[in-house]
């Protein structure tokens, strides 16, 4: 028996001493292939010494590294666990297992691995900087900001900590102090894809639309097999409204990344600008089955849904309600509590108007009436302008306001607690799910009284906003009890500010052209394929009629050509259409007097466009839908007193449409006669409509004070 064992012993140590005089030359000749840049030769001199010797401790380690730097992460953190395992105080592998792990987008564990390796080597730069990294994805920037700051103490030429600390600020709407870490970081390393892509991130949100693509290109350019350049450049395209090639960048991000997060979300925001809603919402699931919290994905699933002819009420309303499920309600579990604002029902209040529109954006000509004609003696305005964008029409809210906070890079905490020490009494949103949106602060319930209304009206359900803006046609009675909110009414759920002066108005240009010109002056996204064939449809009752259609996006040659195939697929000739790009205000306003009856689209109408329409003398068009969105153009024009434009089918739209076609001295009579109409109406004179805001806010505090919501 001691003999077999003795035996046993004896060999073992053979097999181990023959195994070592194998293992060395072979592990020194796989780090001289590693260290030469020979790495596929390298990672199968490791594996055939791995064979011979699974638990070699160096082979696991690097071939494990490999792995990651070529993002296979599962088969990287299967070597790394392994190389922990032989030797649990290499402080070098445990960061390494952190980077495994991070690329899986298993946060929690790698920041795990990388303490782990801190307990061993506490004052290592780049364990602390992969550990900012980890935190930043875990959306703990304080945490990450800490991390990076001590990486730079111990060493200060850090690129990747300097790059990391600049998301970290991105992600914390920092954008100037970002842009000066990203700065640093190439200052040190100039041809750092990373930090290029990054920057270009930051001068897209200061406006800085050259400067972003530049950087784009360059981080193309230097790394074109890595999908943030590609993204980069795709988001600041996007912003300028060069869509059509900003979808080409986010097809090739996804041919490098195929589980990005952020490429099927720029995708599906690409894809829904240009009309194609079904695959835009296909993109934004796709990014939420990997994250499935994803703020910016359900806002935008949400925003997209106002384009599809099948979404109801119900199914808008359950998309809100995921949002405050997966996001708002854990935001709201650690909000801050009561307020101590006075609850006297007479006295002067408070109201905070919170918005990234405060420029020259469509959305400000709908609520800038509304604050520029409230009593000043009953009100005080404070505006948080949460938007990088200043221009002239900026300094036109800063002189309405009596206090201005400018709040573009300012984080959700620090806005709710700056709205409670301004004392706000009621907080309104005027973006509800719209870019720039700061829903989040809202889930924290900074004010006593909350409501949404104007920039996007369609409601949030945020049960933290306890008020909703609207009127009878655009929510009616029977769908109220599925939104969060209490729905108050007003004489129309929009309004819009007055034509600037010096807008000319013409006669119906088909008395002089001899034809009808239709014209469609809204979004390009919102022209669906029903809309586009009932349009098609009344030019060819019409004959030789026209059709006008405006959008900025018809600036790219791409999108237009492919907006004249559907409408060629629909039976109508391109040469029977005209499509016009971006102008100045006044120019576009202009352009109506070239236009006889506007066709309003469908499922999603138009709302500032339709209000210009109108203004202009020229009438509208519109059908019903099932949903808020469907829902606006009539919600407009029964205010104004003309519900026989209003229509809830195709077939009585086409109707409608052709016979007032046929009807020119009519549509010239009621050209002449709108302007009036628009004057007197209680939904589009200012006055009248403030005064109705400001009812409305006094019964909502009244209310309040008495114990109510």
């Amino acid at each position: 028996m001691g003999n077999s064992v003795g035996q046993r012993a004896f060999q073992k140590a053979r097999l181990e001493k023959r195994q070592k005089a194998e293992v060395l030359p072979m592990l020194g000749h796989a780090l001289q292939l590693h260290k030469m840049g020979l790495l596929p030769e390298a990672q199968t001199a490791y594996r055939q010494l791995l064979q011979l010797a699974p638990n070699q401790f160096i082979a696991l380690h690097m071939l494990g590294t490999l792995e990651s730097d070529a993002k296979n992460y599962q088969q990287a953190e299967i070597l790394l666990s392994r190389a922990v395992a032989v030797d649990p105080r290499s402080a070098d592998a445990h960061m390494s297992l952190g980077v495994a792990l991070n690329g899986q987008r298993r946060h929690e564990e790698a920041c795990a691995s990388y303490r782990k390796a801190l307990a061993l080597r506490p004052n290592h730069a780049t364990t602390l900087s992969n550990l900012g990294n980890a935190s930043v994805a875990l959306d703990l920037h304080e945490e990450a900001l800490h991390s990076y700051d001590k990486a730079l103490a111990l060493d200060a030429r850090l690129a990747e900590a300097h790059n990391g600390r600049g998301w970290a600020l991105c992600r914390r709407r920092n954008y100037d102090e970002a842009l000066a870490s990203l700065n640093r970081a190439l200052s040190i390393k100039p041809d750092y894809p990373a930090a290029l892509a990054n920057r270009a991130a930051a001068l897209r949100e200061l406006q800085r639309f050259d400067e972003a693509l530049a950087d784009g290109n360059r981080a193309i350019a230097l790394a074109p097999d890595d999908a943030n350049g590609w993204l980069a450049r795709a988001s600041v395209l996007l912003q300028i409204q060069q869509i059509a090639q900003a979808s080409h960048d986010c097809e090739q991000a996804l041919v490098i990344a195929p589980d990005s997060i952020q490429a099927h979300l720029v995708l599906g925001l690409c894809l829904a600008g240009l009309g194609r809603v079904d695959e835009a919402l296909a993109s934004f699931d796709r990014a939420l089955d990997i994250q499935p919290d994803l703020q910016s994905a359900i806002s935008n699933k949400i925003f997209t849904l106002d384009f599809a002819g099948d979404a109801t009420v119900e199914r808008h309303q359950q998309a809100r309600h995921m949002w405050w499920e997966r996001v708002g309600a854990k935001i709201a579990s650690g909000a801050a509590g009561a307020h101590d604002n006075s609850r006297d029902p007479d006295r002067r209040l408070v109201l905070g108007y919170v918005s990234s529109d405060f420029n020259a954006h469509s959305a400000a000509l709908i609520f800038k009436p509304v604050l520029q004609h409230r009593d000043r003696a009953q009100f005080e305005i404070v505006c948080y302008a949460c938007s990088s964008k200043v221009d002239a029409t900026t300094g036109e809210f800063r002189e309405i306001a009596d206090r201005w906070r400018d709040a573009s890079q300012w984080t959700e905490d620090r806005l709710a607690a700056e709205i409670r020490a301004d004392g706000i009494d009621i907080l309104i949103d005027l973006s509800g799910h719209t870019r720039g949106n700061r829903l989040g602060v809202f889930a924290r319930k900074p004010a006593p009284i909350q409501v949404h209304g104007w920039g996007h009206g369609t409601g949030t359900g945020l049960p933290t906003i306890d008020y909703l803006f609207s009127d009878p046609v655009a929510i009616p009675p029977e769908v109220r009890h599925l939104f969060a909110e209490t729905v108050v009414d007003l004489p129309c759920f929009v309004t819009l500010a007055p034509l600037p002066a010096g807008i000319a108005r013409a006669q119906t240009p088909a008395i002089s052209n001899g034809f009808v010109t239709f014209g469609v002056f809204n979004r390009i996204s919102k022209i669906s394929d029903d809309a586009a064939q009932v349009w098609s449809s009344i030019l060819e009752r019409v004959p030789g009629s026209r059709l006008l259609i405006k959008d900025v996006a018809l600036d790219d040659r791409l999108v237009r050509e492919n907006l004249l195939a559907r409408f060629e697929a629909c039976g109508l000739p391109a040469e029977r259409v005209d499509l016009l790009g971006a102008t100045l205000r006044s120019e576009h306003l202009a352009t109506f007097n070239r236009v006889d009856i506007c066709l309003d689209p469908f499922p999603q109408n138009g709302g500032v466009s339709t209000w210009e329409a109108l203004q202009m003398g020229v009438p509208v068009v519109a059908k019903l839908g099932n949903s808020l969105p469907s829902r606006a153009a009539g919600s407009i024009l029964t205010a104004l007193g003309l519900p026989d434009w209003v229509t809830d089918s195709p077939e009585a739209y086409i109707e409608i449409a052709t016979r007032r076609a046929s009807q020119i001295s009519e549509l010239d009579k009621l050209r002449l006669e709108l302007p009036d109409k628009i004057r007197t109406a209680a939904a589009s004179n200012p006055v009248s409509y403030g005064r109705a805001v400001d009812d409305a806010y006094r019964a909502m505090w009244k209310r309040y004070c008495n114990g109510g919501v």
